[in-house]
C-alpha cells in the first residue's frame, strides 16, 4: 500500500471500530443501562442516522474546500463525539452521542473514496477504493473482537476510549501523509443537485439502502443469535467477531476486484445473491454450530464485497456530482443499517427467535438485487 492512501484505510479502521464494535458488547452496553438488547439496539440506528443525515449535508457544505482540509475536520469531530461517549451517565445520552459520532462518518467515506480514486491508475479505481474500505474490515478482524473483549472483561467505555485513540492517530496521517489534493472542479448546487433526478441515482440509493440492510439485520443481533441460537459461550464472542473480520477483510478485496473486471452492477447484483444464499442458510441451521461458524465467515466476506462495487458504481454514474453522490452513497449504507437494526429489533420484540432477523435479510439482500437488476436494464452499463 503507498503511504498516501494510508490515511484514509486508517480512517476506514477508526470508523469500521466504533460502528461494528457496539454489536459485539450490546448486552453488556445493555446490562450497564438495565435495559432490553433489543433496546439497545438504539445505539446502532442512532448512529447509523447520524450517518445519514451528516453524509450529504456535511459533504455538500464541504463542496469548496480541498479534500485534505475536508477529512481533517471530519475526524477531529469523529474522535471528539466518541470521547464524548465515554462520559455518558445515560441511555439517553450515550444515544445523542452516538448520533453525534455517525455524522462525520459517510462524508468521510464518501471523499475518501473520491480521493483514493484520483489517487489510483486507470482501470484501478475500485481496487484502491477497496484499500480504504481495507481498514473497515481490517477493523473486524482485529479491533473489533479487541474491543469485544475489552468490553466484557472491563466496561464499554474502555473500547469506545480506544476508538478515541485510533481516531487521534488517524487525525495526525491525514495531516501527514494525505496528499493535498485541488479540488477538481468547481459546480454550482443546482448542477449537484440535478443528479438527483436522473432513475440511476435513485435506483442506485434505494438498492444500497434495502440491500445493505439485509448484512445489517443479521449482523446487528450477531452476539445474541451465536450464544442463544448456536450454543457459543459469550467469552468466545471475541473470536466470533475475528470470524466475521477475517470473511470481511478477503470479501472487500475479491469485491473491489471483482469490480475492476466487470461492470460494478453485475458485481453488485452476484454479491446480493450470495448474501441471501448465506442468510438463509444462517435462518435455517443457526443451531448447527459448526455450520454457524462458518456463515460467520462467509456472510461477513459477501457483505463487505459490496463496499467497492456500489461505491464505484455511483461515481461512474454520478460523474460531475461526485462529491455529493459519494455522500449520498454512505448515507445510503447507513440507512440500510438503521433498517437492519431497526427491523431485526423489532422482529424480537414480537417474540421471535434471534434467527429471524437473519430471514428479514435474506428478503432485504433479494430486494438489492431486484433494484441492481433494473439499474442494468435501465442503464445499459
Amino acid at each position: 500500500m503507498k503511504k498516501s492512501i494510508l490515511p484514509l484505510t486508517l480512517g476506514g479502521l477508526s470508523i469500521g471500530t466504533t460502528e461494528f464494535v457496539i454489536m459485539g458488547i450490546l448486552p453488556n452496553m445493555a446490562e450497564y443501562f438495565n435495559i432490553t438488547v433489543s433496546q439497545a439496539g438504539q445505539f446502532i440506528s442512532l448512529y447509523a442516522l447520524g450517518v445519514v443525515i451528516g453524509a450529504p449535508f456535511i459533504v455538500f457544505l464541504s463542496g469548496k474546500m480541498k479534500p485534505k482540509r475536508i477529512l481533517l475536520v471530519l475526524m477531529i469531530a469523529f474522535t471528539l463525539f466518541n470521547a464524548l461517549s465515554i462520559l455518558s451517565p445515560t441511555a439517553h445520552f450515550l444515544s445523542l452521542t452516538r448520533f453525534l459520532s455517525g455524522l462525520p462518518h459517510g462524508a468521510f467515506f464518501g471523499v475518501g473514496s473520491i480521493v483514493a480514486s484520483r489517487l489510483a491508475a486507470e482501470g484501478k479505481e475500485a481496487k484502491n477504493i477497496s484499500l480504504m474500505f481495507l481498514g473497515l474490515t481490517v477493523a473486524n478482524l482485529i479491533m473489533v473482537p479487541l474491543g469485544t473483549y475489552l468490553g466484557q472483561q472491563f466496561s464499554w467505555q474502555v473500547t469506545l476510549g480506544l476508538v478515541a485513540l485510533i481516531g487521534l492517530i488517524t487525525c495526525i496521517s491525514i495531516y501527514t501523509w494525505l496528499p493535498d489534493l485541488p479540488i477538481r472542479k468547481k459546480i454550482s448546487i443546482g448542477a449537484e443537485l440535478s443528479f438527483f433526478k436522473t432513475k440511476e441515482a435513485w435506483l442506485i440509493t434505494f438498492m444500497t439502502a434495502l440491500g445493505t440492510g439485509g448484512g445489517f439485520a443479521w449482523l446487528s443481533y450477531i452476539a445474541p443469535l451465536m450464544t442463544e441460537n448456536a450454543g457459543v459461550q459469550e467469552s468466545f464472542m471475541m473470536y466470533i467477531m475475528i470470524l466475521v473480520g477475517l470473511g470481511m477483510v478477503i470479501g472487500n478485496l475479491i469485491g473491489g476486484r471483482l469490480a475492476d473486471r466487470v461492470p460494478p452492477v453485475k458485481a453488485c447484483m452476484i454479491i446480493f445473491l450470495i448474501i441471501a444464499a448465506n442468510l438463509m442458510t444462517f435462518f435455517l441451521f443457526s443451531e448447527v454450530t459448526w455450520l454457524a461458524l462458518l456463515l460467520c465467515f462467509t456472510c461477513g466476506a459477501s457483505f463487505l464485497a459490496l463496499a467497492s462495487p456500489i461505491q464505484l458504481l455511483m461515481l461512474r454514474t454520478a460523474k460531475d456530482a461526485e462529491m455529493i453522490s459519494a455522500g449520498v452513497t454512505q448515507a445510503s449504507f447507513n440507512i440500510g443499517n438503521s433498517l437492519g437494526a431497526y427491523l431485526g429489533g423489532l422482529i424480537l420484540m414480537l417474540g421471535y427467535g434471534f434467527q429471524y432477523p437473519s430471514l428479514a435479510g435474506v428478503i432485504l439482500a433479494l430486494i438489492g438485487f431486484g433494484l441492481a437488476f433494473t439499474f442494468y436494464r435501465v442503464a445499459k452499463p
